[in-house]
C-alpha cells in the first residue's frame, strides 16, 4: 500500500506548497519509486472552470476532460505524470456530491454531518486508485488557521490513526520572515502556525521554512525545539533563481533524504538520478542567445493566467539553448485610435495570442494577428488565437468583410461559433448555448489528423495523428474551410471526423500555425512541446534578420 504525504501552508498563502509538492515527487522519482500528487482544495466551487483568472490564475485541464487547479501543472511539468478527474477535489464537489446522496435517500434518513460523511468523502478520494504507487503527495490548499480548511485538516487526523505507524508524513511549510529593522529572521510566526495545526490534533513530521536569508543553526534549533520535531527535519527553503532549480535545491536541503529516513526507507533506496535537472538548469542558466516574444492577451496583468504558456516558452527556449524574454501585451491597447500598433510589435521576434474568453480585446488580436502576416514575424495563435487568425484571414485575404464569431454577438459571417456536435471517442457529443457554462465545452484530450505535407506534420516529427487537450466552447466554422483555403490559410489538422478544424497554417509564411487547443498543457521542461520548440527556433531566426 502508498505510503501518504500530507503537505500544509501555515502563515500566509502563496508560499509554494504546490512547487515543493511537485519537486519533492520528483526527487522521489529520480530515486525509482512511483509517485503521484493530489490536490485538496477548500473553496465551495466545483472546479475552477468559471473562477475568473485573476481570481484563481489559469485553469489547468487534463486528459480526461477535468477543469483543475494549476498547481497540477506543476505536478505534471516536475514529473511527467498526466494529472487525472481524481487528482484534484474541492469542497463545493464533495458537497454537491454528500448532497445529492441525501436528496436521492442514500443516508436512509441519518443526520449528514461534517463527521464523518464530509471526512469519509475526502477520505475515499485521497485512498483511491494508489495501490501500484509507492508514494501519494496530498497538498492541502489554503493556509492552516483558515476555516474552509478545518475538514481537511480533520481527514488527515482521521487517517494518520487508520494508517500504519510509518505509512504516513506531514510537511509543514512555513514562513521564516526577516525583519530588517531588526536584522533578524522572526521563528515566531512558524511557533504559531504549527501550534495551531497541532491544535487540530496534526503534529507534523517535518517543517519547510521558506526564508530570503539563509536560516542559523541557532534559530534551526529554536524551530525544532519548540515545534517539536528534529532539527534536522527543519529545512530551509531560499529563493531559488528559477522554478526548476528547486529540486536541486531541496534536494541539497536533505529534504528527500529526511522523508525517507522519517519512513525508515533511506538506508535501502538508490540515490537520486538527477541529470535531468542537471541539464534543465544548464540550458535555463547558460543560454546562447535570446528571443523576445510578445503575447497579445486579456489576463496579462497576472502572469498566473497564463502560467502553463509563460513555462511552456520557457521550455521551448531550453530546446534552442535561448533565453525567451516574454513581453506580456494587453490587445485592449491596440484598439484606441492613437494605438501605434507597430511601434510595440516591431521590435518582437514573435507574436503569440493565447487563449480566452470574451469580446474584450478582440479586435487588437486580429490587429496583432494581422502585423504577423504582413509582417512574416513568426506567429502562433492558441485557441481563441487560432479564431482570430481565421477571422482576421476571412476579412482581409478571403474577402469576408464582415467575418466574425458568434461568441461578439450576432453576425452575418459566423466564421466561429458553437457547434451543437461532433464525434468523439465515446460516440456523438451534443450541446447548446443554453447549458451551463461548464457543459458547453470540448474539454480534455482529442485526436487530430494532420495533412501529411503540411508544417505541423514536420514539426510533430512526421505524425500523422496526434492527440491534444481542448477548452474551449466556440470552434472554427468549417463551412468557410474552402474560402479560407482560397485566401492562404490551410487547414492541416482536422478532428478525425472532418469537422472540426483543429489546425491553421500559411505555407507562404516563415511560420504561421494557429492551433484550437491548448499544446502549453502537455509541454515539459525535459521534453518541451514540439509547437513551442518551432516557433521559438522560428523568433531565432527571426532575430538574426532584424
Amino acid at each position: 500500500m502508498a505510503r501518504y504525504i500530507f503537505i500544509t501552508g501555515g502563515v500566509v498563502s502563496s508560499l509554494g506548497k504546490g512547487l515543493m509538492a511537485a519537486s519533492l515527487a520528483a526527487l522521489l522519482q529520480a530515486r525509482g519509486y512511483k509517485v503521484r500528487i493530489r490536490k485538496f482544495d477548500p473553496y465551495l466551487n466545483v472546479d475552477p472552470g468559471t473562477m475568473s483568472p485573476y481570481q484563481h490564475g489559469e485553469v489547468y485541464v487534463t486528459d480526461d476532460g477535468a477543469e483543475t487547479d494549476l498547481d497540477l501543472g506543476h505536478y505534471e511539468r516536475y514529473t511527467g505524470v498526466s494529472a487525472r478527474q481524481s487528482d484534484n477535489i474541492t469542497s463545493g464537489r464533495v458537497y454537491r456530491d454528500i448532497i445529492a446522496k441525501e436528496r436521492r435517500g442514500d443516508y436512509l434518513g441519518a443526520t449528514v454531518q461534517v463527521i464523518p460523511h464530509v471526512t469519509d468523502a475526502i477520505k475515499e478520494f485521497a485512498l483511491a486508485d494508489q495501490d501500484d504507487l509507492d508514494f501519494v503527495l496530498c497538498e492541502i490548499g489554503g493556509t492552516v488557521g483558515d476555516i474552509e480548511s478545518l475538514p481537511f485538516i480533520e481527514t488527515i487526523r482521521q487517517l494518520r490513526n487508520e494508517l500504519e505507524p510509518d505509512q504516513s508524513c506531514v510537511i509543514h511549510v512555513t514562513l521564516v520572515p526577516y525583519v530588517s529593522a531588526a536584522g533578524e529572521l522572526k521563528t515566531k510566526p512558524t511557533q504559531h502556525s504549527v501550534r495551531e495545526l497541532t491544535s487540530l490534533g496534526v503534529q507534523p513530521n517535518l517543517l519547510l521554512c521558506r526564508c530570503e536569508h539563509p536560516l542559523p543553526e541557532t534559530e534551526r534549533a529554536k524551530i525544532a525545539l519548540f515545534c517539536n520535531v528534529r532539527k534536522e527535519a527543519v529545512i530551509q527553503a531560499l529563493d531559488a533563481s528559477s522554478i526548476y532549480a528547486v529540486p536541486l535545491q531541496y534536494h541539497r536541503e536533505g529534504l528527500d533524504e529526511e522523508v525517507l529516513r522519517h519512513f525508515g526507507m533511506l538506508a535501502k533506496s538508490p540515490q537520486p538520478n538527477l541529470a535531468v535537472w542537471d541539464d534543465i538548469i544548464d540550458r535555463y542558466e547558460h543560454p546562447e542567445g535570446e528571443v523576445t516574444i510578445g503575447v497579445v492577451g486579456k489576463y496579462v496583468g497576472l502572469p498566473d493566467a497564463y502560467k502553463s504558456l509563460n513555462e511552456a516558452l520557457v521550455h521551448g527556449g531550453m530546446a534552442n539553448r535561448v533565453k525567451v524574454n516574454i513581453r506580456w501585451i494587453d490587445a485592449e491597447v491596440f484598439e484606441l485610435d492613437d494605438a501605434d500598433i507597430a511601434a510595440q510589435l516591431e521590435p518582437l521576434h514573435g507574436i503569440l495570442v493565447p487563449g480566452g474568453f470574451g469580446e474584450r480585446g478582440s479586435e487588437g488580436k486580429i490587429a496583432s494577428v494581422r502585423f504577423a502576416r504582413e509582417r512574416k514575424v513568426p506567429f502562433f495563435g492558441i485557441c481563441l488565437g487560432m479564431q482570430m487568425a481565421c477571422i482576421e484571414g476571412a476579412r482581409n485575404t478571403a474577402g469576408i468583410a464582415a467575418a466574425s464569431s458568434t461568441e461578439f454577438g450576432e453576425t452575418e459571417e459566423p466564421v466561429v461559433g458553437i457547434i451543437t456536435e461532433w464525434m468523439s471517442k465515446e460516440g456523438l457529443q451534443q450541446r447548446s448555448a443554453a447549458t451551463d457554462l461548464g457543459g458547453t465545452m470540448r474539454l480534455g484530450a482529442y485526436d487530430a489528423v494532420l495533412a501529411g505535407n503540411s508544417h505541423v506534420s514536420r514539426i510533430y516529427g512526421g505524425a500523422t495523428e496526434i492527440s491534444e487537450r481542448h477548452r474551449h466552447r466556440y470552434e472554427v466554422n468549417s463551412a468557410y474551410k474552402e474560402r479560407l483555403e482560397d485566401g492562404g490559410l490551410i487547414f492541416s489538422g482536422m478532428s478525425p471526423d472532418g469537422l472540426l478544424p483543429e489546425i491553421v497554417e500559411r505555407p507562404d509564411h516563415p511560420w504561421f500555425v494557429g492551433v484550437q487547443f491548448h499544446p502549453e498543457l502537455k509541454s515539459k521542461p525535459f521534453d518541451p512541446h514540439p509547437l513551442f520548440a518551432g516557433f521559438i527556433a522560428a523568433a531565432l531566426e527571426q532575430s538574426r534578420l532584424v
